[in-house]
């Protein structure tokens, strides 16, 4: 690619680019002198698991690898014991040390779905600021004022509420910004919720005779719902650890609209690609059921890969469309006594819900089937071997032990 191209393969999707001006000048340069961009990018392993809405931004980061770029996957093992107070009305419990190892972990097995763990260098930003010392925070500190600090709209909201902002997440912003001092990085990325935190990093770097970084951010991507932000908490979100069958189910569950944005934010197509996509669907040239297909199935393959994303869209078909049982349903085999059992014990047994009252619930709100047909409440077993379902994703193929 020529500079020109670059500059648009990197920007694409972006929401903050501060400067653009200068990435391209940091761009010419590196072609010029054959020394890679130094990409930072930060995540503090606040849980064990990863979904689609943060493999926008680690998407972003491959895009820098590909081009030869050097990436620095930064494990937040400090900050994380600090709390990032981005988005939080009140101070957010830290982590323990037990718990950011575990995550680390997974996070990086996680994370290496997508990027190329040989072209990526993974750092814990523990290695720098720990050692720091008391000495070097206070020195740190002072390179940055409260009234810089006050611009934030989370603590300036709490501030002006009356709401407690401990000091301590005042070091948060900072420990972030010594991490592009320290690694001398020539481009931070970040969600758009962290443009502040990416911005006090620009801010920080020539006190200490560095040249500033570049900030690029990108889009928080809605859940399957369309509304709110993909969370876990929300029970919106599509899991990088999913089974093929789930996260192709799931996929196939976003509306037509949001499908569009999934397309440019999860995919490596480019504009002009999903622009004569949607065309065709307007035109009816192609049914959107079938524009999401492809789409599940390009998301399916990427974390799986194209011979499970083929079985997941087939067995799809079969439930859906075909209302036949899944091709891949786990069989349970339940004793006598479990088979006699309530419709309530046989769906928590069966691993379709979490107790007695959620199993309650959902057989009120009638998303329990016994091979096909909706069940009640006292529903009681076939005299063979069933299928078991809880909504539209949960199913087993249930069976009497020794039969």
């Amino acid at each position: 690619m020529n500079i020109d191209e670059q500059v648009s393969f990197l920007t694409r999707g972006c929401v903050d680019v501060v400067r653009a001006a200068e990435l391209r000048s940091k761009l010419e340069r590196a072609q010029k002198t054959g020394r890679p961009l130094i990409v930072k990018v930060g995540f503090d392993p606040t849980a064990p698991d990863l979904h689609l809405g943060h493999t926008v931004l680690i998407r972003k980061m491959k895009h820098f690898q590909d081009l030869g770029h050097t990436v620095v996957y930064v494990v937040g093992a400090f900050t994380a014991l600090i709390g990032d107070p981005t988005g939080r009305s009140k101070t957010r419990p830290p982590l323990t040390l037990d718990e950011i190892a575990h995550n680390a972990e997974t996070y990086q097995t996680q994370i290496f779905k997508i990027l190329d763990p040989a072209k990526t260098i993974t750092r814990f930003n523990s290695e720098w600021l720990e050692p720091l010392g008391s000495f070097g925070w206070i020195k740190l500190a002072a390179k940055y004022n409260v009234a810089q600090m006050l611009e934030r709209r989370d603590f300036k909201t709490r501030y002006e509420a009356g709401k407690p902002i401990a000091v301590h997440e005042f070091l948060y912003p900072l420990a972030q910004a010594y991490d592009s001092v320290f690694l001398q990085a020539d481009v931070e990325l970040g969600g758009t919720d962290q443009l502040f935190n990416l911005n006090v990093g620009r801010d920080l770097m020539p006190a200490y005779d560095l040249e500033p970084q570049v900030v690029m951010t990108t889009p928080l991507l809605e859940g399957l719902d369309g509304v709110e932000k993909m969370s876990k908490s929300l029970s919106n979100y599509v899991g990088v650890t999913d089974t093929p069958g789930e996260m192709f189910g799931k996929l196939m569950s976003i509306s037509d609209e949001l499908m569009w944005k999934y397309y440019t934010l999860l995919t490596d197509l480019g504009p002009p690609e999903i622009e004569a996509l949607r065309q065709a669907v307007l035109s009816a040239g192609l049914h959107p059921k079938q524009a999401k297909i492809d789409l599940a199935t390009r998301i399916v393959t990427d974390f799986h890969d194209a011979a499970a994303a083929s079985l997941a869209a087939g067995d799809f078909d079969q439930r859906f469309s075909k209302k036949a049982p899944p091709l891949d349903a786990r069989v349970i085999e339940l004793s006598l006594e479990e088979w006699t059992s309530s419709l309530e014990k046989r769906l928590v047994r069966c691993g379709l819900a979490e107790s007695m009252s959620d199993a309650r619930r959902k057989i009120a709100q009638g998303g329990v089937r016994i091979n096909g047909e909706k069940a009640s409440l006292g529903a009681e077993a076939p005299a063979d071997e069933y299928l078991l379902q809880a909504g539209k994703l949960g199913v087993v193929r249930v069976r009497k032990a020794g039969s």
